[in-house]
C-alpha cells in the first residue's frame, strides 16, 4: 500500500477562482476529519473534500453541485492508488462560474496534481499480535522484542502479556525465534 510521506499543499487558479489542495496520511475516518477540521479555511467559498482509508472512503461537496466537487477529489485519490489519504479542495470564488465540468476538472485536477506532486512512502502490512510469558521469561522475551512495536503491557501474577505490531513479513520467523527461545512456554496469538 502507498500513502503521502506526510502533509503537502498544492494551489492551482482556474478563471479567477484560486483552488488550494491539501494532503495528508490518515489512519482513521476520526484521524481524517481531525484534519479536515485543521485544514479547511472557514473564509473560504467552499471546503470540498474526501478520504480513502483501506475500505471506508467518504467525501463532501459542500454546498457545490452534487457529484462536481468530493467525487473527483476521491476519484484522484484511487486513481494515483494511494490508500490512507484525506484531500481538502478550498475554493475561493473568483466570480466566474465554471459550470459542471469546469468544476470537475478543477477539483479532481487540484486534488491529482497535490497528490502527484506529495512524497509518498510505501506502508507495510502489519500483524498485530498477543504474547503471553511467564516472568522468567522476560529478560529473553524482551531482548527479541528489540525494534518492535509495542501497543500495550499488562502484567499478571502468572507472568505478563504484550500486545504488538509487527510487520508481516517478519512474523514467520519472529514466531520460531520466540519458540526457540523460551522452549514453547511463550504463547503468541493473532489478533484482528
Amino acid at each position: 500500500m502507498t500513502t503521502l510521506a506526510g502533509p503537502f499543499r498544492y494551489a492551482l487558479e482556474v478563471k479567477g477562482s484560486r483552488f488550494i489542495a491539501k494532503a495528508a496520511p490518515v489512519g482513521s475516518p476520526q484521524a481524517a476529519l481531525e484534519w479536515l477540521a485543521q485544514a479547511r479555511e472557514p473564509e473560504a467559498t467552499h471546503n470540498v473534500w474526501a478520504y480513502k482509508i483501506g475500505l471506508l472512503y467518504r467525501f463532501a461537496d459542500d454546498g457545490e453541485p452534487a457529484g462536481t466537487a468530493g467525487r473527483p477529489v476521491l476519484s484522484a485519490i484511487e486513481g494515483q492508488g494511494l490508500d490512507g489519504v484525506m484531500v481538502v479542495v478550498t475554493r475561493y470564488f473568483g466570480g466566474v462560474k465554471l459550470g459542471a465540468g469546469g468544476l470537475i476538472r478543477a477539483y479532481s485536477g487540484a486534488a491529482a496534481e497535490c497528490l502527484r506532486q506529495a512524497p509518498k512512502r510505501e506502508v507495510l502490512p502489519m500483524a498485530r499480535l498477543r504474547l503471553q510469558a511467564p516472568f522468567e521469561l522476560s529478560n529473553t522475551v524482551f531482548h527479541l522484542l528489540t525494534g518492535v512495536q509495542r501497543e500495550s503491557e499488562t502484567y499478571t501474577e502468572q507472568g505478563f502479556q504484550l500486545v504488538l505490531l509487527l510487520e508481516e513479513a517478519q512474523l514467520e520467523s519472529f514466531a520460531e525465534r520466540l519458540r526457540d527461545l523460551s522452549r514453547g512456554r511463550a504463547q503468541l496469538e493473532r489478533l484482528p
